[in-house]
């Protein structure tokens, strides 16, 4: 059975897919039968980054011309290491139905191999969520940036609320308590998982034991990437700190990976970086983080945990969802201001990073329109 390693991240740009890429390369390298998948959907590049020609083999292929799965499963020029393209040119593949997603999760989970690396979209998708909780041993990719650390505690902080709503299914009365709760999303959000634990086995025990179980079996992993000096490190302490503090979860510190220019390099030639300069810094960062992924024990989920099963449709409206996020991330900031782990400077200094970019963002879109207009204009008097 393989061994299932999704690779997710709170916030894109932080190399999600650099890792995926090349843990791949190096689990190969040494003997292990690797399958990576791009499951980043709706905006598939992962092939660039391997230096593999897509074709016409892809997950959009299989969705929509009902392909044979195990056609997709392309070879590469990296030994041991076969690759399944996504599509960024379909863009329904970032919204699968419910019968797709289950149809997807069982044909990669009969792949033959031992490892399964899913290279994951950003941010907190639904989809995202049910493909991470595919293994408790996920891999969550940060950076020292305050943005990329409260975005990387957010995502855990997701996947643990994920995993609560898919162990007390509906009409338990641990599911009416949470329902409860969450019409007023004030209530939800200032209850810490140790607290809102404490509230669950006074009525419904038998699925919270079920629920801490799951909780002791979810170990995911932490890369701390983009790091200029070895005090960066403390960043993934904090976020250590915060998920054990107000999520009851333990997190595994995978290693560190610092900035290095050369795989801008190394992109540019579509070449791996491990391929490309396996002796740089970055690369001695990966294998060793691969050597450490051959010598972590797998873990799984008991038998019954089935992510996949929780069907969208029980969530609430696009609107309700939109306003429910918005709270999810003022909570998100609120735990760790309260902590000590985020500083009023580093708040500030979060604050102006988003005041740029807003502003970078307006000026583009001012040039758009003024574009449009002079398109008008010239379409007009012709």
């Amino acid at each position: 059975m393989a061994q299932i390693i999704p690779i997710a991240s709170g916030k894109g740009g932080v190399g999600k897919s650099l890792l995926s890429a090349n843990l791949a390369i190096t689990l190969g390298q040494q003997g292990k039968r690797v399958v990576l998948v791009d499951l980043d959907l709706g905006a598939s590049n992962l092939h660039l980054v391997i230096g593999q020609h897509p074709g016409t083999a892809s997950l959009g292929s299989w969705f929509t011309e009902k392909t044979q799965f195990k056609d997709i499963i392309q070879p590469t020029d990296y030994q041991n290491v076969s690759f399944i393209a996504g599509d960024s040119q379909i863009p329904d593949l970032t919204q699968l139905k419910y019968a797709q997603k289950i149809k997807l999760i069982r044909n990669l989970k009969n792949i033959d191999c031992d490892y399964l690396i899913l290279d994951l979209g950003a941010g907190t998708h639904q989809f995202i969520l049910d493909m991470f909780l595919l293994s408790p041993q996920g891999i969550v990719v940060s950076a020292p940036a305050v943005t990329a650390t409260l975005n990387g505690y957010l995502f855990l902080k997701n996947a643990v609320f994920r995993l609560l709503y898919t162990t007390f299914k509906r009409n338990t009365p641990g599911r009416t308590l949470l329902d409860n709760l969450k019409k007023n999303s004030t209530s939800m959000q200032k209850l810490y998982i140790p607290q809102l634990v404490q509230a669950l086995e006074q009525v419904d025990s038998e699925t919270t034991e079920l629920f801490k179980s799951r909780m002791q079996q979810f170990r995911p992993r932490l890369v701390m990437n983009m790091i200029d000096s070895p005090s960066d490190a403390e960043k993934a302490q904090r976020i250590k700190t915060s998920c054990n503090q107000y999520l009851g979860l333990e997190i595994d510190f995978l290693g560190l990976m610092y900035r290095d220019m050369l795989q801008d390099k190394a992109l540019s030639s579509q070449l791996p970086l491990v391929v490309y300069k396996p002796r740089s810094v970055l690369g001695q960062a990966i294998y060793r983080i691969a050597d450490k992924v051959i010598e972590t024990p797998p873990r799984n989920f008991d038998a019954d945990f089935d992510p996949a099963s929780f069907s969208s449709d029980s969530f609430n409206s696009a609107e309700e969802e939109a306003n429910s996020d918005y709270d999810f991330k003022l909570s998100g900031i609120d735990d760790l201001v309260a902590g000590g782990e985020l500083s009023i400077g580093e708040l500030a200094e979060m604050i102006k990073t988003q005041q740029y970019e807003l502003i970078q963002l307006k000026k583009e879109n001012n040039l758009l329109k003024s574009k449009l207009v002079k398109a008008a204009q010239a379409g007009f008097k012709l």
